[in-house]
Formats: C-alpha cells, sequence, structure tokens
C-alpha cells in the first residue's frame, strides 16, 4: 500500500523478507534431507505433504473465521450470490453444529500443525546454507524459520482475509469438505472429554448452558456418554505419557531445565493456549453483532474498541 506510513512500510519489508527467509531455510531443509519426515521418505514426497497441510490449515483457519462470523446474517440474504457458503453455513448454524464443528476444527489443526513440523522442522544439529552460528541458532534451534512459516502462510493471513470476505472464503466446495471432516471428527467422540470441562466451567462461573436443540432422548444420553467415557480414557493415557516423559526428561525443553519446571511451563502455555483460542472465537463472533450488543459489558466494550478501532485493524 503505497499510502503506508514509513514505519508501517517498514514493519511489513521486514515481515516479508523474513517469511521468504523462512521459506528458503525450511525448503533447503527438506531437499537436505535434515528433516524428520525427508529422511524416511523422497524429499520431494515431504515437500508436498508440507504445503498439502499448509494450504489445508488455511482453509481450516479461514472457514472458522467465517462459520463463526455469519450466525447474525440472515442466510436469505446470500443464497443466490454465495449458494456453497449457504449450504454449509445452513448446516452449520443448524442446532449445535458449530460447537461441534469448532471442536473437530481444534483437532485438525494440531494434525496439521503436527505434519508440517514433521515435514519441515529441522533435525538435531541441523545445519544449512552456511549459516553462521548466531543465525542457526535463531531460526532453526529456537523454531522460529517454522513458526513464522506456519503462521504467516497457514494461519495469519486466511484468518484476516476470511474476517473481512467470509462468504467468499466459505464459497467453495474445499471449504465444504473442510468443514465435514470437523464435524465427523467429533462425531467420532474422540474430543467428548471436552464436554465435561465444558459443564465444569459453565457450573463454576453459575451460566448455564444453552442449547439450540431439544432435550437428548435416552438412547442419545447413551451414546453421548459413552464417548465421553471413551475420550476420558484416552485424555487421561495421553496426560499420563506427556507428565512421564517431561518428568523424565524425553521431550524437546531445554537441557538443563528442571523437570518441575517444565511441567509448570506446560500447564502455563496450555492454559494460555486455551485462552487465545477462547478470544479469538468471542472476537469472530461479535464482529457482526451491533455495537449496542457490544456494550452490554464495560470489558467487552473496552476490549471491542481495541478490536474494531481505526477501520477494524486490532481485529
Amino acid at each position: 500500500n503505497m499510502g503506508d506510513d514509513p514505519l508501517t512500510f517498514f514493519k511489513k519489508a521486514i515481515s516479508i523478507g523474513l517469511l521468504i527467509f523462512s521459506v528458503v531455510i525450511v525448503s533447503a531443509l527438506i531437499f537436505d534431507k535434515q528433516t524428520s519426515l525427508s529422511q524416511d521418505v523422497h524429499p520431494a514426497l515431504a515437500f508436498i505433504a508440507m504445503w498439502g497441510a499448509l494450504f489445508w490449515l488455511s482453509m481450516v483457519e479461514g472457514s472458522q473465521a467465517s462459520l463463526v462470523g455469519l450466525p447474525p446474517v440472515d442466510r436469505e440474504l446470500f443464497k443466490e450470490s454465495h449458494p456453497i457458503a449457504y449450504k454449509i453455513c445452513e448446516r452449520g448454524h443448524r442446532g449445535d453444529n458449530l460447537d461441534r464443528y469448532l471442536m473437530g476444527r481444534q483437532f485438525m489443526v494440531l494434525a496439521l500443525v503436527f505434519v508440517i513440523n514433521m515435514s519441515g522442522a529441522p533435525v538435531e544439529d541441523a545445519d544449512v546454507l552456511s549459516l553462521p552460528t548466531p543465525l542457526a541458532n535463531m531460526f532453526l534451534k529456537s523454531g522460529l524459520a517454522m513458526i513464522l512459516f506456519t503462521c504467516m502462510i497457514g494461519q495469519l493471513n486466511t484468518r484476516v482475509n476470511a474476517s473481512h470476505c467470509m462468504l467468499d472464503y466459505l464459497n467453495d466446495h474445499f471449504a465444504t469438505f473442510t468443514v465435514w471432516v470437523a464435524m465427523g471428527i467429533e462425531a467420532s467422540g474422540l474430543l467428548h472429554a471436552s464436554y465435561v470441562f465444558q459443564l465444569i466451567v459453565a457450573k463454576l462461573a453459575g451460566k448455564e448452558i444453552e442449547s439450540n436443540e431439544p432435550p437428548r432422548s435416552g438412547v442419545q444420553n447413551a451414546l453421548f456418554w459413552g464417548r465421553v467415557l471413551f475420550s476420558s480414557a484416552f485424555l487421561v493415557f495421553a496426560f499420563v505419557v506427556t507428565l512421564v516423559a517431561l518428568f523424565d526428561g524425553k521431550t524437546t525443553m531445554w537441557d538443563g531445565v528442571p523437570a518441575a519446571v517444565s511441567v509448570i511451563c506446560f500447564f502455563v502455555l496450555m492454559s494460555v493456549v486455551g485462552m487465545l483460542e477462547g478470544m479469538q472465537i468471542a472476537f469472530f463472533a461479535v464482529a457482526k453483532i451491533t455495537e449496542e450488543e457490544r456494550n452490554s459489558n464495560p470489558w467487552a466494550r473496552w476490549t471491542c474498541e481495541l478490536l474494531f478501532d481505526n477501520g477494524g485493524r486490532g481485529m
């Protein structure tokens, strides 16, 4: 944008330069067979897997912004202009399907980031492009190159674009496929333990969980709680494995960090991520409601003023 002030132009130039540098580094790592996946398969396959997962991640992130932001909009207004988006919203906003989609979508994000990391993250003591040691430590050992690469291409740009072009982002069959996969993951029951935490948090907050569906029948209740038990068993197992690995020093935590500190960091970071994810959903949800509704709570009003000031750039 030629109308940018010098500082904004400088920040954009630096960001683009870092992104290009990160893409070059990651690509070089793959073709030098210095990533986990490229050591086991042909580098071209690892390269394709990384970009495929990155492309799908961008759709997962963009479709979330669109589906969360569109419920207040009358679907009949875009039935003719955006027919695919209309069908997705008709299904995704029916009953509690939006909650189901968001749960499956979160699993997809983590799975896709895992594939991207396996494909492009450097192995231990990786050395590429003869980078000076300080630069190699900054971009390779710290994981900065992968963070910039994944965030800027697969997540941030798609969220920003989708927040402004919600209908356009959903109006294709790839979005339809993505939404159905997310809802299928939720239906599997693998993540149903999350509903237990939802009930506990709501109880502690003194809030009632409002459902858009009629009460479950006896059979539906049996299926629901059966999946909750199945999911809880997996969750407990995952927690035990993770904590044992942390206490045994068998994680990627830096050498010399005490096991107790690693465990504390694990729970603190997990809490921060949970808060950020919840805030993200809330921000997209309030984007399409009236200013009067946003101002119903002082803290909500102050937060929204920060978000939507200056043409919504805070968002």
